[in-house]
């Protein structure tokens, strides 16, 4: 949900879900457990299942968040996969959080989610949000066991993503082929590679489009060959890391053939 109100009132209701929001722009207020709080921009507002709350805007200005609501199953599910057993999972008693990190963390998944990005960026955003949320703002915080570094696992998914790196490949699949756990691949890859297992396959397939324009492939072909969702997702993502965008690449090498 992405969500922008000037005068909205939220009548008494609850969630059969978890919620996490990031409060982007104005002031909200919330009543929760029996207390009235204030939502800042900036802060980040955490809701449990099943609790009885209200919103509505604090001040005369847009109040702008954006929110996800991680369901009762997926929440535990991925608690257990960062403690790597079964652990009793429920957000901070307090609503209100003010963490930036956190609070970068929910926006960049956010964006991945609304973006269509690659299911392992998705699936890997998504781990790291939610594993930083409950290892310091559950009520009773997750405990992680310290990152070992496995480089012959590593170097395992490393070959996988360049032999597969036009696929749709789930964190899952590297799981599989690794046997490590989630929350350990991703951290004990980051560690050694200085890439998280998605930006390493964006950065291949990066690698192999710039390959393909200057070999003269059309955009379009370039971007489906690559492994990108669509051209428009090629095109952010090429200009982000390289400065230009693959049109001019394309261009440039068809002004020298000229």
């Amino acid at each position: 949900m992405h969500a922008a109100y000037l005068t909205h009132s939220f009548a008494p209701h609850r969630h059969a879900s978890f919620v996490s929001s990031v409060i982007d722009q104005g002031v909200g207020t919330l009543w929760y457990r029996g207390a009235t709080h204030i939502a800042p921009a900036g802060s980040l507002v955490v809701l449990n299942p099943d609790e009885i709350h209200t919103g509505q805007v604090y001040e005369e200005q847009c109040w702008t968040y954006r929110a996800l609501h991680p369901s009762t199953e997926l929440v535990p599910q991925l608690a257990s996969t960062v403690a790597e057993r079964s652990w009793p999972t429920y957000f901070s008693s307090t609503p209100v959080l003010f963490d930036p990190t956190l609070a970068g963390l929910l926006r960049r998944l956010h964006t991945a989610l609304v973006d269509d990005c690659s299911l392992l960026e998705r699936e890997s955003w998504l781990l790291n949000t939610y594993s930083f949320l409950l290892t310091r703002y559950a009520e009773q915080p997750l405990v992680a066991r310290p990152v070992r570094k496995e480089p012959q696992a590593v170097q395992v998914a490393r070959e996988y993503l360049e032999a597969h790196f036009a696929r749709n490949i789930s964190l899952a699949q590297l799981v599989q082929v690794t046997g490590l756990s989630p929350f350990h691949l991703t951290r004990t890859f980051h560690q050694l590679t200085g890439l998280p297992p998605h930006a390493y396959l964006n950065q291949i397939r990066l690698e192999h489009a710039k390959q393909l324009l200057l070999a003269g492939y059309p955009i379009a072909t370039v971007a489906y060959e690559a492994g990108f969702a669509d051209q428009s997702h090629f095109t952010k993502r090429f200009k982000r890391v390289y400065g230009v965008t693959p049109g001019h690449v394309f261009q440039n090498r068809k002004n020298r053939q000229d």
